[in-house]
């Protein structure tokens, strides 16, 4: 089993994934997120592994819901932060919080009803060893049990560029004009592989992998589950100019999400949307 990318576990060393999903295009992956879960999950009480769960967003929500989560993440930090959602949640406790790699769970074979794997796919650069991720999350699922596996789109890189680049010299983009990034946003666009020429470029995101569509379905049978369903989670409302302004209004935000349910599934259009949700039955 080879190591993560230094530059990945940096990051989250570093802290990145707090508050992300509460602010920006975070907030309609987090709201566009839960309404999949709600609509493909067990009743509760059911079991959920939350693997490369960060510090817990997720997991804190769905134990409120009346689940059993055990939460895992490679990171110290973010498992550390975790206790910090504990406030918000008052008299809501995770089954378990552990510093764990998502190729290797302690826990039994088919011991989960369902398994969040929303962050390990982009953050394993190799493919051999996203496969393994795959693996352990068929052995850990129950006969019929749920997978979610988020993905990030080779499209996620090249398309806020170009809606946000200028050429006024006052206001000039300093992305699309760099050799090294329009370089690494091809090899992206080629075989999904991300290496960051700057990382201020991305906020955060280190070397990675993208998926589409497409590849995402291919991987996840490779890993045992013969078929998936594909979510565009951010559509094209992720793109929208004055975003934070429109998220700040419940009349905005329930139209952008409304724009991605039109959109979610289309499969001539679901690249444009930068993160991708796929459900997998083991059967």
């Amino acid at each position: 089993m080879k190591s993560i990318d230094e530059t990945v576990l940096a990051g989250y060393n570093a802290g990145i994934e707090r508050n992300r999903l509460r602010t920006g295009i975070g907030i309609l992956e987090w709201e566009r997120s839960k309404e999949i879960l709600l609509e493909h999950l067990p009743q509760p009480p059911a079991v959920i592994y939350d693997i490369g769960g960060a510090y817990g967003e997720y997991a804190w929500w769905l134990a409120s819901l009346g689940y059993e989560v055990h939460l895992f993440d490679l990171s110290e930090t973010n498992i550390c932060m975790s206790a910090e959602l504990a406030s918000e949640y008052p008299g809501i406790t995770l089954a378990a919080a552990e510093v764990c790699d998502a190729r290797r769970v302690p826990r039994p074979d088919r011991s989960a009803d369902a398994i969040l794997l929303m962050g390990p796919l982009y953050s394993i650069t190799e493919y051999d060893e996203r496969i393994l991720a795959i693996q352990e999350s068929h052995r850990l699922l129950k006969k019929d049990g749920l997978l979610f596996s988020a993905a990030l789109t080779p499209y996620s890189i090249l398309i806020p560029r170009i809606v946000t680049y200028h050429m006024d010299d006052e206001i000039r983009s300093t992305q699309l004009d760099q050799p090294a990034v329009l370089s690494a946003i091809r090899r992206a666009l080629s075989d999904g592989c991300w290496e960051n020429p700057g990382r201020s470029l991305t906020k955060g995101l280190g070397s990675s992998h993208l998926h589409t569509a497409r590849a995402l379905r291919e991987e996840l049978s490779q890993g045992g589950f013969r078929t998936a369903s594909v979510h565009g989670v951010m559509g094209g409302a992720w793109l929208a100019p004055n975003l934070d302004a429109l998220l700040e209004k419940e009349t905005g935000k329930a139209l952008l999400l409304e724009t991605i349910r039109m959109l979610d599934q289309h499969e001539e259009i679901i690249g444009l949307s930068g993160h991708l949700l796929a459900v997998s039955k083991k059967l």
